[in-house]
């Protein structure tokens, strides 16, 4: 039997019609999704490790050096916590600087040794302190809040 051509045509059609109905009629498998990697506050990978300098080194670096701690005095009266005219007593923390009736916080630290340190305080202003330590005598000068004063002297309190 002879086939014209558009009899052909429709044959293939069927044809191909019958193959794609035996086919795979199921949905392809979807690609697969990735698994979010988790990001740490700090903007890290989510390998468990902290803020980039946060070790025990940088913290002590964002204190007042030991050898600066103490009660210090402008004169000796300064020292004697009977009197109630001690103004001129400096008591020096890890992260402050408390004066007769004011308290000045650590805010940032530009230098730092084991005898000076240059350092932004917060008070009711924000005020740049500088105090070294020569021999037995702190020096401290202020630049910024409501100005500049210094140099002052000071002895440790005993």
């Amino acid at each position: 039997m002879r086939l014209t051509v558009p009899a052909r045509a429709a044959l293939a059609a069927a044809s191909l019609l019958a193959l794609a109905a035996c086919g795979d009629t199921s949905e392809p498998d979807p690609l697969p999704t990735e698994t979010p990697m988790p990001v740490e506050p700090d903007g890290g990978i989510g390998d468990g490790a902290g803020p980039p300098g946060g070790d025990a080194t940088d913290e002590m670096e964002q204190t007042i050096p030991a050898g600066l701690q103490g009660r210090w005095g402008m004169t000796t009266n300064d020292c004697d916590a009977s009197r109630s005219d001690g103004k001129g007593l400096l008591t020096v923390g890890s992260q402050s600087l408390t004066f007769y009736e004011s308290v000045g916080t650590l805010a940032s630290v530009a230098e730092r040794d084991a005898s000076h340190i240059v350092a932004s305080f917060d008070w009711e202003w924000t005020r740049t302190e500088t105090l070294r330590l020569v021999g037995a005598t702190l020096t401290r000068s202020t630049n910024g809040g409501d100005g500049s004063g210094g140099p002052f002297e000071y002895e440790r309190c005993t």
